[in-house]
């Protein structure tokens, strides 16, 4: 399908609608308009993919390592959270967390290691009493790692993972932790959770109406003093369209937007809102399918797709709040090594590979391309695709677009590319968060993780490549991991594994009101050092 977009009045109509039962607040109230469509899943894992985490996640919950969320200056590293410490035994499987001691859940009840096995439990073990579908649905795939937990004593846990895996502290990071006796209280029902639950975050959820708002007041008790937020209350308002979230920031409805759309910036500075933004490890891609019959299993296919792609152009499309892509990972990446193979723009040569795949102006080459219309982390990618779409129509790429909601997507990305409910696409639209090894580079390509068992959902298989894999896992010296990590991004690139299109500078705009934000270089954001004027 080609997409058509709404007239201004459409818009303008259906932002009335929206905003009409939003109440107002007094000063010391954050509200932000969210490019999710719906309120993220309250219970502890939280769906609408990394928006979700960024603000129903590390605000209500923690989890055993978190994010350094404070610098603006340099990438984010792991820091303890609810474990202070952690090692790894001599057999390179068996790891011991320190539990940090004293923590309160919002209800009151005490953090322990017991607690983190029930949590484990909720997502890995079908068989238990608090295995929830929804949470395990995003939080199990994170975790592949992970064979056996432990509570050895209150304060001490043991995690032993299938084989050697140096990236275990990194998938640790996606699992948060919800109060096993406020389950217990609220009859053991996770849908009576979602109404109220209890986290060990600085923030609480006080109440929220699905795709309406949600509002979060702070934790005082929180463990770490300086995470306990400033404001009085923040609320989340969905908001999936960009000049819907742009006209309610200039009308005074909301006081902070994700993702602006990029052609209102220069009215939202004209009256005095600020943009932010910042280097982000995040990528957005298209993830090709290599099920038996797909086009991209021809190189040079894959490789005049990427050369077909004007960056430039669509950086001016986005108002240049976009890095150009240069390979998977984003340009000074310490990952990033030496790739022969120069993801520029070059039709000539990339019509050249087009020929020598058999294709031509006589003969065109089509293609179905799964995107959605918003979501987190997606920029905006309605007008990006059919940049792209133009773009790949000039070397004999003709792309036939499966539109769905955000959501939906994400479910179809783990499906896989071989489920029904992929449609028969030969590539999906995803973002990528690629702060760490095992996120960033081996959850995507990992035969193990072939969709629906991880998060492979192009069905990718390498020998070579899975070596490499084994190998960024088996190394625990980080510097000679990074060298591991070098080559494996060189062969991401060398072999064009993936339509490498751009990377997200993570622009936000908010009202002159805002203070004290600092925006990290990372997915998650912390929300406790800001003030309201």
């Amino acid at each position: 399908m080609r997409l058509k977009r709404l007239g201004q009045g459409v818009l303008g109509a259906a932002l009335g609608l929206a905003l009409a039962t939003l109440p107002a607040f007094a000063q010391g109230t954050l509200r932000v308009g969210m490019t999710a469509s719906d309120i993220p899943l309250t219970t502890g894992q939280t769906d609408q993919g990394g928006e979700g985490m960024r603000f129903m996640g590390y605000t209500v919950y923690d989890a055993l390592i978190n994010w350094d969320l404070t610098s603006a200056d340099k990438p984010s590293q792991l820091i303890p959270g609810l474990a202070t410490e952690w090692s790894v035994g001599e057999d390179q499987l068996t790891w011991t967390f320190t539990i940090r001691e004293g923590v309160k859940f919002h209800d009151g009840s005490e953090f322990t290691a017991g607690a983190a096995v029930w949590n484990f439990d909720k997502l890995l073990d079908d068989t238990s009493e608090q295995y929830d579908p929804r949470q395990s649905a995003q939080g199990k795939s994170r975790i592949p790692a992970v064979a056996s937990y432990t509570a050895v004593d209150d304060y001490t846990l043991e995690i032993v993972t299938t084989t050697p895996d140096a990236t275990l502290p990194y998938q640790l990071a996606w699992i948060l932790m919800s109060s096993p006796a406020n389950w217990e209280a609220l009859g053991k029902s996770w849908d009576a959770v979602a109404e109220s639950p209890s986290g060990t975050g600085p923030w609480m959820l006080e109440s929220f109406v699905p795709r309406e708002r949600a509002e979060l007041v702070p934790f005082a008790d929180h463990w770490d003093e300086t995470r306990v937020p400033k404001l009085d209350k923040m609320v989340l308002i969905p908001l999936p369209e960009p000049n819907a979230r742009s006209a309610a920031l200039l009308s005074g409805e909301v006081d902070w937007i994700e993702a602006p759309a990029p052609d209102v910036i220069p009215a939202l500075e004209g009256n005095g809102f600020e943009i932010v933004s910042n280097t982000l490890p995040h990528n957005w891609t298209w993830h090709l399918s290599r099920l038996e019959g797909s086009p991209w299993n021809d190189i040079n296919v894959r490789k005049a797709a990427n050369l077909a792609i004007d960056r430039e152009g669509m950086k001016t499309l986005l108002g240049g709040l976009m890095v150009p892509a240069e390979g998977f990972l984003p340009p000074g990446s310490a990952w990033f090594g030496e790739p022969e193979f120069k993801v520029t723009y070059d039709v000539e040569s990339a019509k050249a590979l087009m020929e020598e795949a058999g294709f031509g102006p006589d003969n065109p080459l089509e293609v179905k391309a799964l995107i959605s219309p918003s979501g987190s982390g997606q920029m905006l990618p309605l007008p990006m695709n059919e940049f792209i779409q133009q773009n790949l129509a000039e070397i004999w790429i003709d792309v036939e677009f499966v539109v769905v909601e955000w959501n939906t997507m994400i479910n179809i990305w783990r499906a896989g590319a071989a489920d029904e409910s992929s449609q028969g696409a030969h590539s999906i639209n995803f973002t990528y968060f690629i702060q760490d090894p095992f996120t960033g580079l081996i959850r995507h390509l990992s035969c193990d993780l072939i969709a629906p068992n991880g998060t492979n959902w192009g069905h990718y298989c390498d020998e070579d490549m899975q070596a490499l894999f084994d190998k960024i896992k088996t190394t625990f010296d980080p510097e000679e991991q990074q060298k591991v990590l070098q080559e494996t991004h060189e062969k991401y690139v060398n072999e064009a594994l993936f339509l490498m299109v751009t990377h997200d500078v993570a622009p936000r705009a908010m009202s002159p009101k805002v203070k004290g934000f600092v925006q990290a270089q990372n997915w998650y954001q912390n929300f406790g050092t800001i003030t309201m004027e």
